[in-house]
């Protein structure tokens, strides 16, 4: 991993900790939790330790004494699971909680995009963005972030009980971290790109079956189920690969070694037992240690394991940001609302790609009420004229105005109510007749008045006798609220023109 990969790392980890500090209280009550289970689990031992080295080693049994013990010890376990229980709830909501903020404003902003940032991104990766790297986030808060301080509580407040038992076990103890803290840092570096390659991987597969499901008629039209599937199994089976590499460095570099390293400790313990004798440390001691060495051992097994997560996470997370973080559809501040429908394209020059020009020297003038054709062969640029005077792309040289205003200078409210467009290929909601002509949007009058259901409804229907589709409509038989069904499947071609004609005609707009 190289030095500016790991300062990304750190920022982005940094990024996902402030979402987790915004809800301070939620996080205090999970944290103060955290602690007291693990005051109550580090006590068992104790108590155990006190047993054996006060009654068994001396022969004494007093009955009060003894059952004392027993219930603290039975009360701590109890309470020690119930704190675990209610810690891991409240850790669950905060990952609840900040996986639905990250995914409303990855959301967003997806929405709020240039369509020049969809032009070479595949709505599958889009998707896998929003839905899967967003649920590596909730593991991060739940799984990483919980484990982390659970584990490091643990560990600090076992190795404050061992040296206040025995300072030399404990540097025995202390030896085995700097050699976890080192297999942690290797497996992080050798992980990264791994896990990197499987996001890569798991987003061209679901653009692959994203486009594969959207274009079935076509495929299985021309044929091309098998080209298809071949080109989707090897999506597959390159992720597989990836997932086997990251299986092989996880079953060396986890819990077997640390469990290596485990019995190296334990060994040195029972040998410096035999070395000393019971005048230095006594069974009870030797059993507490033993009994915290497991503890201690299993914590730090239970870190590196959450290192995949974390890496999962953090390469989620840079996928994430940097979509928040790229630039918004940038618009004007004029909120002036639109008087005429007068368009000027002056030297209007555009490339998509900065290199291969699509528009040249472009010169319209079409006055308010106007109509003009354009007329060209397919590639000439007619569409993407359409898109500049929509505000879809800005122009790369000269401006096109529009109620003698430069385009760039309107508010999106302004240049959305003033502009509209028929789409060439009209999109159609698995919704409504009603819902998809309106989108949602409330119809106003001419005074900028919203209207009522009813008048919502007229204006509707005048706009359907306007384009002939009102027929069509009235002889379904929940007229206007008749569910078109996914992609507009009960209308055909023509009668989807003609629905998005409607959708224009009820805006009103001044072009």
């Amino acid at each position: 991993m190289t030095v500016q990969q790991e300062r990304v790392n750190t920022a982005v980890l940094k990024r996902l900790l402030r979402y987790a500090l915004a809800d301070k209280r939620k996080l205090t009550i999970a944290v103060v939790l955290l602690f007291l289970a693990s005051l109550a689990d580090v006590s068992g031992p104790w108590l155990i330790q006190h047993f054996i080295d006060h009654h068994i080693a001396t022969d004494d049994y007093p009955m009060t004494a003894v059952g004392t013990l027993a219930a603290a010890y039975v009360i701590l376990m109890i309470m020690a699971a119930w704190l675990r229980y209610l810690q891991a709830l409240r850790f669950n909501e905060l990952a609840i909680d900040v996986v639905q903020t990250v995914r409303k404003q990855l959301f967003e902003k997806v929405i709020n995009q240039p369509l020049s940032a969809f032009d070479y991104v595949p709505s599958g990766q889009l998707i896998s963005r929003i839905t899967n790297d967003t649920e590596s986030l909730k593991d991060f808060y739940v799984q990483v972030i919980g484990t982390v301080l659970k584990n490091v509580t643990l560990i600090v407040v076992m190795l404050v009980v061992m040296s206040l038992l025995s300072w030399r076990l404990t540097l025995v103890v202390l030896c085995l971290l700097p050699v976890v803290l080192g297999v942690m840092v290797l497996y992080q570096r050798k992980s990264a790109p791994a896990y990197r390659k499987m996001r890569d991987l798991l987003a061209d597969i679901n653009a692959s079956m994203s486009e594969s499901i959207q274009g079935m008629s076509l495929v299985q039209l021309m044929r091309q189920e098998k080209a298809f599937y071949q080109q989707f199994s090897a999506l597959t089976d390159d992720h597989l690969q990836a997932q086997r590499s990251m299986v092989t460095l996880n079953g060396f570099m986890l819990r077997p070694l640390i469990d290596l390293l485990s019995g190296v400790a334990l060994l040195s313990l029972v040998a410096l037992f035999g070395v000393s004798g019971l005048e230095l440390i006594g069974v009870g001691v030797l059993y507490a240690f033993i009994s915290y060495l497991g503890r201690v051992t299993e914590p730090l097994i239970e870190l590196t394991q959450q290192l995949s997560l974390l890496q999962q996470a953090l390469v989620a997370s840079e996928r994430i940001f940097g979509f928040i973080d790229a630039r918004q559809q940038a618009y004007g501040d004029d909120t002036q609302p639109l008087i005429s429908g007068h368009l000027v394209c002056e030297q209007v020059n555009f490339s998509y790609d900065g290199k291969q020009p699509v528009l040249q020297h472009i010169n319209v003038t079409l006055p308010h009420c106007g109509f003009l054709a354009l007329v060209g062969h397919t590639g000439s640029g007619k569409s993407t004229l359409a898109s500049l005077m929509m505000g879809f792309y800005p122009p790369g040289d000269g401006q096109i105005l529009l109620d003698h205003r430069p385009l760039a200078s309107l508010s999106h409210d302004v240049l959305r109510d003033g502009i509209a467009m028929v789409q060439q290929d009209p999109h159609i909601l698995s919704a409504s007749v009603r819902d998809n002509i309106t989108l949602g949007r409330p119809l106003v009058s001419s005074s900028g008045v919203e209207l009522g259901k009813e008048e919502e409804d007229a204006v509707i229907w005048q706009a359907l006798d306007t384009v002939g589709l009102a027929t069509q409509v009235r002889a379904y038989a929940q007229g206007l609220d008749t569910l078109l069904g996914s992609g507009g499947a009960n209308l055909s071609a023509g009668q989807k023109q003609l629905l998005a004609l409607a959708r224009v005609l009820v805006c009103k707009p001044k072009c």
